[in-house]
């Protein structure tokens, strides 16, 4: 999977030797390590953000997949979606989407539901009037949702969003991230996850003081 703006970085899983723990990766390949460090929001929990776009094929197809992995972490595991821009004003557009989803208590039942009309469907949801038509159509208040959608609040999420990516060096979407220190590798989305599960396990050992 490639780390850049049109694709995902190759990389390639290490081999894993018995007698050293189940967490072990090989920083490079299984992940990057994000210098410096970025702060979490709640450091007795270990965090994982999602940085993704809705404008994003690859960001719909990890979706279904993200979401199963998501419903089987442990209570000590946060899994945060953070919508970025990369300066494209469609992609803010769809970002304020996800957060006045979010806002309106709909995010949940129409997270997956803003992927299929945008790539099933190919419908446009990049414009604004376009956005308010569809969520009418989806059981959304439409007042509500438009007073979240031209919100300060909404619109400083949206940068917010962006300042992250910046601070954790995102090029490309989808991409994940642990604990605000590792950067999520693998060739295909099966191996990222199953990177992602090795590397909550060696953040979890490091909350424990183990090494």
């Amino acid at each position: 999977m490639k780390f850049d703006r049109r694709h995902f970085v190759g990389l390639l899983a290490g081999a894993i030797l018995a007698a050293v723990p189940a967490w072990a990766q090989v920083a490079g390949k299984d992940y990057i390590l994000i210098s410096p460090a970025q702060p979490t929001e709640n450091p007795a929990k270990i965090e994982v953000l999602e940085f993704f776009s809705y404008g994003c094929p690859h960001c719909a197809d990890l979706h279904p997949l993200l979401s199963a992995w998501t419903a089987k972490q442990g209570p000590d595991v946060v899994v945060k979606k953070v919508p970025v821009t990369f300066g494209r004003a469609v992609w803010a557009n769809i970002a304020k989407l996800h957060y006045a989803l979010e806002i309106t208590g709909d995010l949940t039942r129409l997270d997956g539901e803003v992927f299929r009309a945008l790539h099933t469907k190919r419908e446009n949801l990049f414009e604004e009037r376009a956005i308010m038509t569809w969520v009418g159509k989806n059981g959304v208040d439409q007042k509500k949702f438009a007073e979240a959608f031209n919100s300060f609040g909404v619109n400083s999420m949206v940068r917010r969003g962006d300042q992250l990516s910046q601070a954790y060096k995102i090029e490309g979407v989808p991409a994940l991230t642990i604990d605000g220190k590792y950067l999520v590798g693998g060739q295909h989305f099966d191996e990222v996850l199953a990177n992602a599960d090795k590397l909550i396990a060696k953040a979890r050992s490091e909350k424990s003081g183990k090494k």
